[in-house]
């Protein structure tokens, strides 16, 4: 009882901040402005854990690396407490967990920004956030979108992109149990 609750409160606050920290970085990938309501909460969400982080992992060829390494010590903080906590696990093994933990949360994030865009295209096309959701999936959606044609006037390519986002969590899931 006491392990599922620490679990969900710590996943809970550990996966906000990781989406947070990754949005911080696919950001400057896709070198999207956000507007401002999302840049103030991104930034007043991740500052104290990037500043410091920038000291010993500058920004390289125009990347918050600072940002992707807070989102895999999160992972990892977020494993040692659950995991090890409750379990005596070897170190390699937390450290493979938080690993497949951080690549589930970028795998997520792509999904419910892939959800997103799509419910703003039904609802509401022209809404203030719509650009910026459409910018930051694009590089998903762009090599899919080369390969399908439209079917009827509607780009399946959204569809396509969560399935394969899917099988993806899959085959790490199923590498999870494997190793517990």
């Amino acid at each position: 009882m006491l392990q599922s609750i620490v679990t969900l409160i710590v996943d809970t606050v550990a996966g906000l901040l990781a989406v947070v920290l990754l949005l911080r970085f696919w950001m400057q990938v896709v070198r999207v402005r956000p507007p401002m309501s999302v840049a103030h909460f991104t930034f007043q969400l991740s500052d104290w854990m990037v500043k410091p982080l920038r000291r010993v992992v500058p920004g390289v060829g125009g990347y918050d690396w600072a940002s992707l390494l807070g989102a895999l010590l999160v992972a990892l903080l977020s494993v040692v407490v659950t995991a090890g906590l409750f379990f005596s696990l070897p170190v390699q093994l937390i450290l493979l967990l938080a690993l497949l933990r951080f690549i589930q949360w970028i795998f997520y994030g792509f999904m419910g920004l892939i959800i997103v865009e799509v419910i703003f295209s039904w609802i509401n096309p022209h809404a203030p956030l719509a650009p910026f959701i459409d910018a930051l999936t694009e590089p998903l959606l762009r090599p899919l979108r080369r390969v399908l044609p439209l079917i009827g006037n509607i780009d399946l390519s959204p569809l396509v992109a969560l399935v394969l986002l899917q099988i993806a969590l899959r085959v790490i899931s199923g590498i999870l149990p494997g190793l517990a």
